[in-house]
This record gives structure tokens, sequence and C-alpha cells, in this order.
């Protein structure tokens, strides 16, 4: 696919597919296409199986699916105590679709890159998950979520008590460094979400290239080592992402 060193080799692999020439406003097409992709199979997938589901004997993958919405239903209804309507198929969705973006990484690293190249695209990366721009995207969203339930729980005046006085007190002169430990607080919760994903899937990525400049011969070894262990990362990558979204949203639901 790409000539030259080994250096230019990753080089290519790890440039996206974009728009602009850098800088804040850059967007990553390549992630984009793939995030579509994966979210309409989720969507796809589900709204079949929910649209065939029956109360016989269920097929293999309704059974998958069924396992799936009640481990996950279970998660929330342990973590989170107050109305769950929305926190439950929010919670859902997270894992699924994380999974999926994860999922992308056991495709070869080089063909749908080499794929892209017949078409006359040069660049191409296929894993939503290892792009910071997406991890930080759905981490963002939970911290909206989070400033919501926030206030959906205690209300605008207890969500501003809580800023103000805690955690040490009602003193006027700690005030100002309750506010500044309360926001570090709120910042690093989706800085936290975003980057242990965006690490974990970066480096599988960038292993799984690396494995790819070796022989032929000799690739399926590593590769086959390396993507059996990569499927127990995959999943517990999307639990940690949707566990921890959902703790976060009890916590600022429920007041202290």
């Amino acid at each position: 696919m790409a000539t030259g060193s080994a250096t230019e080799y990753v080089q290519h692999h790890l440039e996206h597919l974009k728009i602009g020439e850098g800088g804040f406003w850059t967007v990553h097409i390549d992630t984009l296409i793939f995030s579509w992709i994966t979210g309409l199979i989720f969507l796809g997938l589900f709204y079949s199986v929910a649209r065939k589901a029956h109360s016989g004997v269920p097929s293999g993958l309704q059974n998958v699916i069924e396992a799936c919405v009640d481990f996950i239903d279970e998660q929330v209804r342990d973590s989170f105590h107050g109305p769950r309507e929305f926190v439950a198929p929010l919670a859902l969705t997270i894992f699924v679709w994380v999974l999926f973006w994860n999922l992308m990484d056991l495709i070869p690293v080089d063909l749908l890159p080499n794929i892209a190249m017949a078409m006359g695209i040069e660049y191409l990366r296929v894993l939503p998950s290892a792009d910071m721009n997406a991890t930080f995207g759905l981490s963002l969203t939970v911290l909206a979520l989070i400033i919501i339930y926030s206030i959906k729980g205690k209300g605008f005046g207890g969500f501003g008590k809580e800023l103000l006085f805690h955690p040490f007190g009602r003193n006027p002169l700690l005030w100002l460094p309750n506010i500044i430990l309360n926001v570090v607080e709120l910042i690093a919760k989706p800085v936290s979400l975003a980057l242990r994903l965006f690490g974990n899937l970066y480096a599988a990525e960038m292993i799984f290239i690396l494995i790819a400049l070796l022989p032929f011969w000799i690739q399926w070894i590593p590769g086959t080592a390396w993507a059996i262990f990569h499927i127990l990362v995959i999943p517990l990558q999307a639990f940690i992402f949707m566990t921890l979204t959902v703790v976060y949203l009890s916590l600022a639901y429920e007041e202290h």
C-alpha cells in the first residue's frame, strides 16, 4: 500500500481522510463515515430483531440481543437510582456503538485502505475510537448529560449550592476553591472517558500496523495472538465507557 520505509508506512496508516488543512476546523471524513456505518448497523440490527421477536423459542441472534439488553438494564438498575427511562437506552446505545467502533480494529489493516487507494482515495482510517475527536465528541455528550441530570435531580438552586458549598462548606472565603475543584472534577470526567478509550484503541491499532510490517508468512502468528487478546479488550473498553457514564449520571442526579 504505502511505499518507502516502515516509518512512512505507519504514518500513512495514521493519516485521516479529512477536509481542512489542520487545526480546529479540520473534519475527519473517515471517522464520520465509519461512525455512521456502525451506528446504522446497530440500529438496523436491533430494529430487525425487535420486529421479529416473539414469545416462542427465540433465535440465536434474538437470544444474544435479549441477553445484552437484560445485562445493560441490570447494570443501570444497580448503579442509577433515579428514573431509568432514558439512562438505560443511553447505556445500551453507548455500549453497542462503542463495541462496534472497536470491532473495526479487527479488520486487516491494509484491506479497506487498499480498496480506498484503488478508488483514488489516498488516506483512510477505519477505527473511530482511535480518533480523539470521536472519543471526545462522545464524552462531551456525556458531560452535557451530567450537567442536565445535576439540574434535573437537584434543581438549579441545588446544583448551584453544590458548586459553591461542596466540599469545604459554606464559608464565603471557600466559595472560589469549591467552584474551582468542582469545575476541575466536572471536566476530568469526560477527559478521562475520552482518553481511556482513545489510548487503548490507538495502542491496539498501532500494534496491528506494526505486525503488518512483518513478512507475510509470519504475520499470522503474532496477528492471531494479538487479535484473540484484543477480542477481550474490545467489549471491556465499551463496558467501562458505559459503566462510568451511568455512574457519573447517578452521582450527578443524587444529592450529596
